[in-house]
């Protein structure tokens, strides 16, 4: 029997699929106050939804299969960018423990993957939990504020869904306005039903609760029917073509670092 090919960050981060799992990602964000207020009070989505989309998977992607040297450039980019973006006493972009919850959740998105194409083995879960640390250590995170092992790092999601996310009225506003079509740009409207369902679908009950969103009986039947039919047939697109956009948006970001245009 040919021994399977170990999977790593890169093998699995620039699946299309995973972009399914974008909507929860920020809603899990979101609800951790400190980062929810910053994000509701500074970030441009809601007048620039795909290009703020572009910038989130430039970091993901870049973190995962660029060089050293491209990584350094984007973080210092970032760094830039985070600096207005601080309340005394509310938030701060800086903050290590808020920086850590938003890379967990980014790591987290990896259940898409396992969803499609089966379970991690224990061996792979641990090796593509470490390699995932690096969307928080690229920034302030220190490496030993992660938890030590899988284990460990399960406990935190838990205790952190279950002790640490709180629900906000301008959060809560803030988070329903980022699936309601009401002033959405004209080719963003027809995706956003299959946004809101997926990512309501996708979140811990709590959380859900927490951000004031609805879950009914007809939208669980419409979730698990889109899953029954979205993972056979994405199993037969062809590799290259699942992972296209990200290889197109590694090099945009190439030819914005070389022309000096704009990246975040």
């Amino acid at each position: 029997m040919a021994r399977q090919q170990e999977i790593h960050l890169a093998d699995i981060v620039g699946e299309q699929a995973l972009l399914l799992g974008a909507g929860s990602a920020v809603m899990y964000q979101l609800a951790m106050k400190g980062v929810g207020l910053g994000v509701a009070e500074h970030s441009t989505t809601l007048t620039r939804p795909l290009d703020r989309l572009r910038t989130t998977l430039t970091y993901v992607f870049i973190m995962s299969f660029g060089s050293d040297a491209e990584r350094a450039a984007l973080v210092r980019m970032v760094n830039k960018a985070h600096v207005p973006i601080r309340s005394e006493g509310r938030y701060n972009a800086f903050d290590p423990d808020l920086q850590l919850w938003v890379a967990v959740t980014l790591a987290e998105n990896a259940w898409i993957y396992e969803r499609i194409f089966g379970e991690f083995d224990d061996a792979t879960r641990e090796r593509l939990y470490r390699e995932g640390q690096i969307f928080g250590n690229a920034l302030q995170v220190k490496p030993d504020m992660w938890p030590a092992d899988v284990a460990a790092y399960e406990a935190y999601w838990e205790e952190t869904i279950a002790q640490r996310l709180e629900a906000d009225p301008a959060i809560r506003a803030y988070a329903q306005r980022l699936l309601s079509t009401k002033g959405a740009a004209w080719t963003a409207k027809p995706l956003i039903p299959l946004q809101s369902l997926m990512t309501r679908g996708n979140l811990d009950p709590r959380v859900r609760e927490i951000l004031g969103f609805t879950w009914s009986a007809r939208d669980q039947r419409l979730y698990d029917l889109f899953w029954k039919i979205f993972v056979p047939v994405y199993r037969l697109v062809p590799r290259p073509l699942r992972q296209l956009h990200a290889h197109l948006i590694v090099r945009d970001f190439r030819r914005r670092l070389r022309t000096n245009k704009r990246v975040i």
